[in-house]
């Protein structure tokens, strides 16, 4: 149930903000690989289509090479607008930029989400909710951590976030905001296994805190012929040898773990 309901959250967020473009939000940082219009009222000859470069500069006729990198679109306007006046080409410079196509300050959002890819930060301020929700959110098979790796202050980062927390308020500080170049990865979930005498035997999804008999439920519990007192649970040991055990009904299962519903003495 949570995850139907974070996934609706998800949907419908994507559904009001997918739309808007990066020009239309005036704090998105333009990034190595974005491809800009440049242009200056009533002086077309300094109109230019242009890359910024990895050093996050573009060269502009009359003033040569500008760092835009991490600046905003209004910053960047403004910069090139004093440089004209500074150098003496233009009085009063009316600069305008539009954002053609879009490369830099990407996130990949990677694993078991409905829309894997790479995804622009449209503003200084997106949050790993936001590019979940531009993702699709997670798939019914994936996992309810999320793992987010980059650069901070030029080292590695890497941080574990727990996806039902970002929405049901239990801790919104883990709702970090991200940085170009970040990898957004959601795994696939921990699943257990049933067979034997079970209804529906087969490979299932471990919720928080399943029990054996939560699990045995999730099978459809036993046939008419098995014995939900004769259960066997195969589980790998930390030196990496399976053992089987007797569960009892209240035991947590654990990843990876097999069920085996065995035949009623009677």
């Amino acid at each position: 149930m949570i995850r139907r309901l974070i996934n609706a959250a998800l949907l419908l967020a994507a559904c009001i903000g997918g739309g808007a473009i990066a020009q239309d939000k005036p704090d998105y940082p333009l990034g190595a690989g974005d491809t800009i219009r440049v242009q200056v009222f009533q002086n077309p000859d300094l109109t230019i289509e242009t890359r910024v470069a990895e050093s996050g500069a573009i060269t502009y006729p009359l003033i040569g090479s500008v760092d835009l990198g991490g600046l905003s679109i209004a910053a960047a306007e403004k910069k090139i607008a004093t440089a004209l006046k500074d150098g003496g080409f233009v009085q009063q410079p009316q600069v305008n930029i539009v954002i053609i196509q879009l490369r830099g300050n990407q996130v990949a959002v990677l694993g078991q989400v409905n829309r894997p890819g790479r995804f622009p930060l449209e503003t200084l301020n997106t949050r790993v909710s936001d590019m979940l929700a531009a993702a699709g959110g997670a798939t019914p098979g994936g996992d309810d951590v999320v793992i987010v790796t980059g650069l901070r202050g030029g080292k590695p980062f890497r941080k574990s976030i727990d996806i039902p927390s970002l929405y049901i308020g239990e801790n919104p500080a883990d709702d970090i905001v991200l940085a170009g170049g970040d990898t957004i990865y959601v795994h696939r979930a921990p699943m257990f296994y049933i067979y034997g005498e079970a209804q529906r035997p087969g490979t299932y999804r471990i919720e928080r805190g399943m029990t054996v008999m939560q699990a045995l439920a999730q099978g459809g519990g036993p046939t008419p012929r098995g014995s939900e007192y004769r259960l066997r649970l195969h589980r790998k040991n930390g030196e990496g040898t399976v053992e089987q055990l007797s569960p009892e009904m209240t035991d947590l299962v654990q990843p990876n773990d097999v069920i085996y519903v065995r035949e009623s003495l009677f």
